[in-house]
């Protein structure tokens, strides 16, 4: 496999060349499950350009679901990736981005990640460790060690931490950030 180029072999990642201006960012192991990325977008053409320049290589692919966009959004990401799956979403909300998104996945991992930038793209590599080394699925938090957001309002934070609360008490689980969309699952 050369430098800026991800690999093709039966079943596995497509090799679409990296944009000689892309960051360096490390491939996914060759070994590794094949993984869609799935971005919920609307009115995103200032952030994609980051978020997609900073994907790992070797992806199955990478759908972006527009929700109504009126700015470049597709354009850009048309640009960013030529190989990007765009898809409409059907109805409003996040929620129905996201089936939108999985519906037209063939991956055999998906990961959700925003296009806002509020996660960083080059963590799904361990997300990915986490599930190959036998868990259900992987999921980020803006409160652990190293996370952060600087567009986390008191209210956003208020509410996140309500419904973490709920979810921890119904469930016995014992998440930080039930609203990072950064997860990944098998």
């Amino acid at each position: 496999m050369s430098a800026g180029y991800e690999y093709e072999a039966s079943g596995e990642a497509r090799c679409v060349p990296r944009r000689a201006d892309a960051p360096a960012v490390p491939p996914l192991p060759p070994e590794s499950p094949r993984v869609s990325i799935v971005i919920p977008a609307k009115n995103e053409a200032r952030n994609l350009p980051w978020v997609l320049d900073n994907l790992p290589g070797c992806l199955h692919e990478v759908v972006l679901v527009d929700g109504g966009s009126v700015d470049d959004t597709i354009a850009v990401a048309h640009k960013q990736r030529p190989d990007i799956v765009i898809v409409e979403q059907t109805r409003r909300g996040k929620g129905n981005a996201l089936a939108c998104g999985f519906a037209a996945c063939t991956g055999e991992v998906i990961v959700m990640l925003d296009a806002d930038g509020s996660a960083h793209p080059g963590e799904i590599s361990n997300f990915l460790r986490a599930l190959t080394s036998g868990a259900d699925f992987a999921k980020g938090s803006r409160f652990l060690a190293g996370g952060g957001s600087s567009d986390l309002t008191w209210l956003r934070a208020a509410g996140n931490g309500f419904l973490s609360f709920l979810a921890n008490r119904l469930y016995r689980t014992s998440y930080t950030d039930l609203s990072n969309c950064q997860i990944l699952w098998m």
